[in-house]
């Protein structure tokens, strides 16, 4: 049963987690830790380092300061966004379609 229910909204928590991590964090703060496959084997260029700190500033409102640290950034807030509001209403549906079966 566990394993249902950790399959079944794991992405759904995935993202709303992730995006709401983003939400509390400070825009100006230096990562001190990194998952950058490209970073860790020591090249200084990655074409998507700066996209959590642009999502970050558009969260926190600084539509500039997001552009500018990566100009995906907002595109790919809208698409985290729009993952999490597909998910929610699969979700829903889903659940009412349970309790009107029962």
């Amino acid at each position: 049963m566990i394993k249902r229910i950790f399959s079944k909204y794991f992405e759904l928590f995935f993202w709303i987690a992730a995006m709401l991590s983003m939400a509390f964090a400070a825009p100006a703060d230096e990562s001190h830790f990194t998952l950058c496959p490209l970073k860790l084997m020591g090249i200084g260029w990655c074409p998507g380092c700066g996209l959590g700190h642009s999502i970050i500033y558009l969260l926190h409102g600084d539509v500039a300061a997001s552009f500018n640290a990566h100009w995906l950034g907002i595109p790919a807030a809208i698409v985290i966004i729009n993952r999490i509001w597909v998910l929610t209403r699969s979700r829903m549906q889903e659940h009412r379609l349970f309790r009107s079966a029962a």
